[in-house]
């Protein structure tokens, strides 16, 4: 019987023993709710992106001296857009084959007024003024254009692959006297740094030898367009 008693008590000491283990652990909380924190884009290094279009843009009229039509390749997106001073469209074919061709040339060609609006990691916009002296456009029927003059200009940049390029750009030509050093004709003239769109056009006083003849879109330096000589 003692024995039977001493098997008893050990049992419920036992359970005891167990339940004062688990049973009084406080429960876990099950609700506990994850909340994902969206990753903050990268602030851009915008000093560093308006040094390098800054530069792109400069490097226009040394492109266009030197005929310099792999420039042309790399700068310009394959799919880019341009819009010259005379309101025809232009796109990157146009700009290289200007280029090779050395159709567009000039005495004096200078980028002023550069101002670059960065509008995140990858994308922005600058705009700028082109002043040409001596600037010399020849047309595909042979005859040349007289582009000397100053343009006002628009480029918008993506970067694809780690690599800046223009996909749209946009030139008119200014009238005389305008600007800080205007040119004594504001016959379109390309402007020096000016988008591909610029690339010299023919102006919107188009000259007879201008009608109906396909307008010179000249490689991005270019982008101003030739402006027709006013007609007597």
């Amino acid at each position: 019987m003692k024995k039977y008693l001493s098997v008893v008590v050990l049992a419920v000491a036992i359970a005891f023993l167990v339940f004062s283990q688990f049973g009084c652990a406080s429960p876990q909380n099950t609700n506990t709710s994850t909340v994902s924190m969206a990753t903050p884009e990268p602030t851009p290094d915008k000093a560093a992106i308006e040094a390098e279009l800054t530069k792109m843009e400069n490097d226009w009229p040394r492109i266009i001296k030197e005929h310099d039509a792999a420039a042309i390749r790399r700068m310009e997106a394959d799919d880019a857009v341009f819009v010259y001073p005379d309101g025809s469209l232009g796109d990157k074919a146009q700009d290289v084959k200007d280029t090779e061709s050395g159709a567009l040339s000039a005495d004096s060609w200078e980028v002023a007024d550069l101002k670059v609006n960065v509008l995140d990691k990858d994308s922005a916009v600058v705009s700028g003024r082109s002043i040409v002296k001596g600037g010399k456009y020849k047309m595909p029927d042979g005859k040349v254009q007289d582009i000397s003059g100053q343009y006002r200009w628009v480029d918008t940049f993506a970067r694809r692959n780690g690599q800046w390029q223009v996909v749209a750009g946009a030139a008119t030509p200014l009238p005389k006297g305008a600007g800080a050093s205007a040119t004594p004709t504001p016959k379109g003239s390309p402007s020096p740094g000016a988008s591909p769109a610029m690339k010299a056009t023919p102006s919107a006083k188009s000259t007879p030898a201008l009608k109906g003849t396909p307008v010179p879109k000249p490689s991005p330096a270019m982008k101003p367009a030739p402006t027709p000589a006013k007609t007597p």
